[in-house]
């Protein structure tokens, strides 16, 4: 088994492709041995999705393209990322201002530590970031 699998996808930020991220990340994680009914799958679409809505929404059109990386280290932990190219880094809004929206971030970082794993940001050389989450792998990997 190799000690490194990757899988990347750019998207247009496009509501359509919120979808079409969440197709992509289950068509990977399958690929590498993570049962379609695993809890785990759940935790990873669920955390895309609100990643991918964050990048298409609150770029404010200076995105056009968003890009979800998977990155599984020697069967032993997963790292998700998505990047845009807006320079602003998500925030916890107060909650007088979580009505309709903005729980995006509360909803990924109790997924991350419920799951055992960690958030983070890093700039990219474009000016925009990247959203990390790592999570443990605990599923056997195809050898493909």
């Amino acid at each position: 088994m190799a000690d490194h699998l990757e899988a990347t996808i750019t998207l247009p930020s496009d509501p359509a492709s919120v979808s079409a991220a969440r197709r992509y990340v289950t068509e990977a994680l399958a690929d590498w041995g993570l049962p379609p009914d695993a809890e785990a799958g759940d935790t990873v679409r669920l955390i895309v999705s609100e990643l991918a809505t964050n990048a298409v929404q609150h770029t404010f059109g200076q995105s056009p393209t968003f890009t979800v990386e998977l990155h599984l280290e020697r069967e032993e932990e997963l790292r998700i990322g998505v990047t845009d190219s807006h320079p602003r880094w998500p925030k916890r809004l107060p909650a007088a201002v979580q009505q309709d929206n903005g729980r995006g971030m509360v909803i990924i970082r109790w997924l991350a530590a419920e799951s055992g794993g960690r958030l983070s940001v890093a700039p990219t050389e474009d000016g925009g970031k990247t959203v990390w989450i790592a999570l443990p792998w605990t599923a056997p990997v195809q050898s493909g």
